[in-house]
This record gives structure tokens, C-alpha cells and sequence, in this order.
């Protein structure tokens, strides 16, 4: 059974021009896990915050959370490593503390920070199954008539869907990338491996810490992937940055059960069919859910899905670079 949300899928949240909906799943078919153990955030132009605390949904208004900013985070916790559950919950009160965040600079030093604060808070815990736990963080701060700010630790993911086309603007924190930044991956291996391919490993994640600056050693600080540390052709995806939104276009946040599959590139190319001509932001995540419970139970790999769906309202037709959402 899905870990409900209003509704299944939540939008009742304030978000000014833009439209948002979000929803937390076990996963589809018959291969359900146990337990849900990704995390979402919403926080909306009011301070209205919901989020998942031993799976179900909490909510809770932000005192002297200012007007017009909001903030968007999914979070997958590394079960594989046991407690994470308990890892993503810990990272969203983390979130839950930091100060609203207008700079792409202050808001990473904040977040890498409490990557480090809750490092040692999990220092004195004992994992029999492994290392200690960990989660990945795709995070949007969205500051009032500003761009919004991406941070972005593991491999979920922001993609950006227009009429025409799907593009992720993240690149997973995986043993391929690592791989591409050493040179020993060209472009179209990385992108077939990475987006066509099925492949549960990560180098990195929040708490737990990075394995790229030594593929032999877990290393406890977070390793950014910076335009300079990225081959020429991911460059324009660093972790941390602003980002212009398209009018018009819509933004999903999702964790990689949604595309964890056996054809991951035939399942992400019919995002824009289904979600052209719906509503509001609510209609089409319920029909991307809706097609992802009707594909035949051996194509998804048994993993949560969560989601937060974002649309942009429609420039009218104007060639616009960026977005105001105040």
C-alpha cells in the first residue's frame, strides 16, 4: 500500500505562481519493500512545512518563515546500509532548521554543515550491516522573485519537462561519473550507463560521506562536482547553483525508484506525452503514477518513489530566460 498523503498526492500548499504536488510510495506491484524509506520536504510561501516521520505524513507551520520563499527537497534513504530511514528523517530536521537561504553559497555552507553535524551524531551508533547510514539530498530553495538554488548530494534527480523533451539537470554521484571525471568514460558510455541502465551504487551520499576523491576510501566530507572537476560535456550541471526556470515547463524531483527499471530510457521519454494537456501539477504526477503502476510487474526494480512535481506558468508565448516567483 502507498504511505498515504492527502489525497495520495499532496497539493494543498501555497506556491504562488507556481504549481505543486509531491507523493510518497512503498513502490508498484507485487514486490513491495518493507518499508518506506525516502523522505520528502515542502515548505511553502507561507512557512506551511509537511514532510514523513516514521512514514507518515507531519505538518507543521514555520514560525518567522518569510513570506513568498519556499523550499523542495526529495530524500532517499540507504537502506542498503540499514537506518536509512532514520537518516533521511534526521537530514529533514536538519532542513527543517536551516534559516531561509537567498545565496547558492550561504545555503551550501549551511547544508554542509549539518552533512557534518549529523555525522557526529550517528559517530557513536553501531551498524552490523555496514558502514554508517546515508541518504541523498536533491533540494530546490526557491527564494521570492529570485532563481531558485539547487543542492544536490547521491543520485536522485531534477529533471526539466517541456512538450518537446526530458533533461536531467543533475548528475548522479555513481562509480561511472567517477569514472568520466578520471577520463575513463566518454560521454555516450556515462549516459548509457547512467539513464539506460539499472545500476543501485553510489559514491556519495549525505551522512554517509564521498568515495570519489578516493575510490578505496570512504571519506567523511561531502565532495562537490564542480564545472571544473566535470568533463566538458556535464559541466553546465554542477551540484550547487542557481537555476532559471522555463514557463511553461515542468520540474519533477523524484528519487530513483521512477526510473529504476529495465528500460530506463523508453520509460522517461513518455514523461512529456503524459503529461501534456493535464491541469494542474496534481493531475499530472497522478498520471505519471498512474502509468508507472501499469507497466508489467518485472520492469520496476522493488524501490520507494518519491516525487515532487513543479509547473511553471506559461510565459504567453514570450522567449523568457527566467522565471520571477515572487
Amino acid at each position: 500500500m502507498p504511505i498515504p498523503l492527502p489525497s495520495d498526492i499532496l497539493h494543498d500548499l501555497r506556491f504562488g505562481a507556481l504549481d505543486v504536488a509531491a507523493c510518497s510510495r512503498l513502490g508498484a506491484g507485487p514486490r513491495l519493500r518493507t518499508e518506506n524509506q525516502d523522505n520528502l520536504l515542502l515548505v511553502d510561501h507561507d512557512g506551511n512545512a509537511v514532510w514523513l516521520h516514521g512514514q507518515v505524513p507531519v505538518r507543521r507551520r514555520l514560525s518567522g518563515w518569510p513570506r513568498g520563499h519556499a523550499r523542495l527537497a526529495v530524500l532517499d534513504g540507504m537502506g542498503g546500509h540499514g537506518h536509512g530511514r532514520e537518516a533521511a528523517e534526521a537530514v529533514v530536521a536538519g532542513l527543517l532548521a536551516v534559516p531561509p537561504c537567498t545565496d547558492a553559497a550561504v545555503l551550501a555552507q549551511r547544508l554542509d554543515t549539518l552533512h557534518a553535524d549529523l555525522q557526529r551524531h550517528f559517530a557513536d551508533a553501531r551498524f552490523d550491516d555496514g558502514p554508517r547510514p546515508g541518504t541523498t539530498l536533491t533540494m530546490l530553495e526557491l527564494p521570492a522573485g529570485a532563481d531558485p538554488l539547487l543542492y544536490h548530494v547521491g543520485d536522485s534527480r531534477l529533471y526539466e519537462i517541456t512538450r518537446a523533451r526530458v533533461a536531467p539537470l543533475t548528475v548522479d554521484h555513481v562509480p561511472a561519473t567517477a569514472l568520466a571525471m578520471a577520463g575513463q568514460l566518454q560521454e555516450a558510455q556515462w549516459w548509457q550507463q547512467v539513464h539506460g541502465e539499472h545500476r543501485p551504487q553510489v559514491s556519495q551520499a549525505f551522512i554517509l560521506g564521498n568515495a570519489f576523491a578516493d575510490p578505496m576510501r570512504l571519506q567523511d566530507p561531502l565532495f562537490e562536482l564542480t564545472p571544473q572537476r566535470l568533463p566538458a560535456w556535464l559541466a553546465h550541471l554542477p551540484d550547487r547553483r542557481a537555476l532559471r526556470l522555463v514557463p511553461g515547463a515542468s520540474y519533477l524531483l523524484a528519487t530513483d525508484g521512477l526510473w529504476s527499471c529495465s528500460d530506463p530510457y523508453g520509460w522517461a521519454a513518455q514523461w512529456p506525452q503524459l503529461l501534456a494537456g493535464r491541469a494542474d501539477a496534481a493531475t499530472m504526477l497522478g498520471a505519471l503514477l498512474a502509468a508507472y503502476n501499469a507497466h508489467p510487474a518485472a520492469f520496476f526494480y522493488p524501490d520507494n518513489v518519491s516525487a515532487i512535481l513543479l509547473r511553471t506558468p506559461d510565459g504567453g508565448g514570450r522567449d523568457e530566460t527566467a522565471l520571477p516567483l515572487a
